[in-house]
Parts: structure tokens; C-alpha cells; sequence
């Protein structure tokens, strides 16, 4: 573990795909579609009704399952679990930006952030989210970051 160990849940496993021999060429991660180019796609995904949201472990690995459905790379993870409520905040640092989640427990909400860049697609993320925390209902935004003009 490291410094930050202390300060709450810290996962240092990488995924498998962070791995590189060297001699690919460096990667342009921003995105192009339908002629608009732009830094990546960032959804706001409120999740209501939802369960399992006082659970840093639980929730730590279906935001790891959420990133590696969406073709990402995870480079660590670290979440702090609240008390009385027990809600849990935290985020999954990924080398195509980050997923983050803040929990309340006591309203049945939780509000997760997914900002990917690259060939990611944050959407195939949803599924993973739907089945970890059973959200009675799912309020979605999406914003494109980094437009270029």
C-alpha cells in the first residue's frame, strides 16, 4: 500500500492493459465523431433508488468492472467511507481521464462521474453501474470536453 492508505480504501492493482512493450507510437486520445473533434466524453449519471452505496469495496470493484467494460485503463483507485451515514466517495484513475462516486446511502442516490477519452466509450459503463447498485431510475447528462474550434 501507499501514503495515501490511511486515508481510506487504496487499490494499486492496474489493470492488464496499462502493460506496453514500447514500441507503439504515441497515442492521440482525443475523439472524432461526425466531424467534431473533442477531448473526450464526461456523463453525469445520477443513479435513484439505488443500493449497496455504503459498500467502498463493492463499489470499487464495479466501478473497476465499469472502466474495463469501457475498453479503459485503470491506473489505481481510492475511496473513503463516511460515518454515521456511511456513504462513500472516491474515484478510479483511469490513463483515459477518471470515474468517480459519491454516495448517499440515507436518500438512495448516488452521483457517478465517467470522463473518458480515446476509443473508451463510457456508455458500455451503464450496464455494470445497473447491476451493481439496482437504481430504480437513472437521470443521464453527457458533455463533450475539450471541443476544438
Amino acid at each position: 500500500m501507499n501514503a495515501l492508505s490511511p486515508l481510506g480504501m487504496v487499490s494499486d492493482i492496474p489493470s492488464e492493459n496499462q502493460k506496453s512493450d514500447g514500441a507503439e507510437l504515441p497515442k492521440d486520445y482525443f475523439v472524432e465523431r461526425n466531424g467534431v473533434r473533442f477531448a473526450g466524453t464526461h456523463l453525469l449519471i445520477d443513479l435513484w433508488g439505488a443500493s449497496n452505496l455504503d459498500q467502498p469495496e463493492l463499489i470499487d470493484e464495479a466501478l473497476r468492472t465499469a472502466a474495463i467494460e469501457a475498453g479503459a485503463t485503470i491506473l489505481h483507485s481510492h475511496f473513503h467511507h463516511f460515518s454515521p451515514n456511511g456513504g462513500v466517495s472516491g474515484v478510479v484513475v483511469l490513463a483515459e481521464s477518471h470515474i468517480s462516486i459519491h454516495t448517499w446511502p440515507e436518500r438512495d442516490f448516488a452521483a457517478v462521474d465517467i470522463f473518458m477519452c480515446g476509443t473508451c466509450d463510457p456508455y458500455l459503463s451503464i450496464p455494470v453501474l445497473k447491476k451493481a447498485f439496482s437504481p430504480t431510475s437513472i437521470h443521464l447528462g453527457e458533455q463533450r470536453r475539450g471541443l476544438v474550434v
